[in-house]
């Protein structure tokens, strides 16, 4: 996520906003949100996972990360679903995919 944050300059002139959300707590997600310049949310549960289509982890009671690229109809234009550390979405790749996308319009 600090990959997000270090470009922010980059994404306020895209007009992208950035935000993340975990199973944390309030506290613990506070805590990552001091690390980052953007909103981190907490409490998503398993039901959330589910309506993602997201991998619910029931030994760590976790939700894997899952990444969307949403267009300012609501539209999800890319995601990506991972079940452990890798397939991230990259935060240089999310700039030019939405100069791509900007540049199709």
């Amino acid at each position: 996520m600090v990959g997000y944050a270090e470009l922010k300059d980059e994404f306020e002139k895209l007009g992208v906003k950035v935000f993340a959300a975990s199973v944390d707590d309030v506290e613990k997600a506070q805590e990552v949100a001091d690390e980052v310049n953007f909103p981190v949310g907490h409490g998503l549960s398993r039901d959330i996972a589910n309506a993602l289509g997201s991998w619910w982890e029931d030994r760590r009671q976790i939700i894997q990360p899952s990444e969307f690229i949403v267009d300012t109809d609501g539209n999800v234009v890319a995601c990506s679903y991972s079940d452990g550390p890798l397939g991230r979405i990259d935060a240089d790749d999310v700039i030019k995919m939405v100069n791509f996308y900007d540049s199709r319009k």
